[in-house]
């Protein structure tokens, strides 16, 4: 069968406010107080931790490569998954595409490079975690995007044909995952970085979710 595969952070939900709360309470633990603005690096938030931490230890004079990077990564979880759900909110209009994505017969699932656990437990918080077939994050696998097997493996756990699938997504790894499958992307310009999407030439762009199982049936055809 045809599916439709997401992305979560910055496709799905704006992440950015809670995965930076967490970021700078590590950075408060080093005494160098919040570093990251939830406006203004909200795109580097949705690039995960490391990135967050990085940008950190870059303002703080340190390398990029400064070992307190994985020394707090699992202190960045951890004050993550406590408060995953305070700032964090589903793009307008989402769900509402997932169930018409749905309703037409396509599968629909979830292929994220965050850890598969916090994926799970905010999707449960936000009530939507049984709209998908399927959830794959960054620990499912050996592998995770842009390696296509992460996205196959997930269009196979939900029931569906990985040859005939599309991603949605929001960033240059979403691009580059759905390049090295073989298969076409979505990518959303609503998201932080959404004025760089276009300059990834997908084979289309998301500017409202209303928009998206229209553009679905013209890459996969109906069901």
């Amino acid at each position: 069968m045809k599916t439709v595969v997401f992305d979560l952070d910055g496709t799905l939900a704006d992440t950015s406010g809670d995965l930076i709360a967490a970021a700078n309470a590590c950075f408060r633990d080093m005494g160098a107080g919040d570093l990251l603005d939830p406006s203004k690096d909200a795109g580097t938030a949705l690039r995960g931790g490391r990135a967050m931490l990085k940008l950190g230890m870059d303002r703080m004079g340190r390398p990029k490569d400064d070992p307190l990077i994985d020394q707090y990564y699992g202190e960045l979880l951890t004050h993550y998954a406590r408060d995953i759900d305070t700032h964090t909110r589903l793009y307008d209009g989402a769900m509402d595409a997932v169930e018409e994505l749905k309703s037409r017969g396509y599968i629909v699932a979830i292929c994220t490079n965050k850890p598969e656990g916090l994926a799970r437990e905010l999707l449960t918080r936000l009530g939507v975690l049984n709209s998908f077939a399927a959830l794959l994050g960054a620990d499912s696998l050996p592998v995770r995007k842009p390696d296509p097997e992460h996205l196959f493996e997930t269009a196979r756990r939900a029931g569906g044909d990985p040859a005939r699938c599309v991603l949605v997504g929001d960033s240059d790894t979403d691009r580059n995952t759905s390049r090295n499958a073989g298969v076409p992307s979505i990518l959303v310009t609503f998201g932080p970085s959404g004025d760089d999407m276009e300059a990834l030439l997908p084979e289309a762009l998301l500017h409202s979710y209303s928009d998206l199982p229209y553009i679905v049936e013209q890459m996969l055809g109906k069901v």
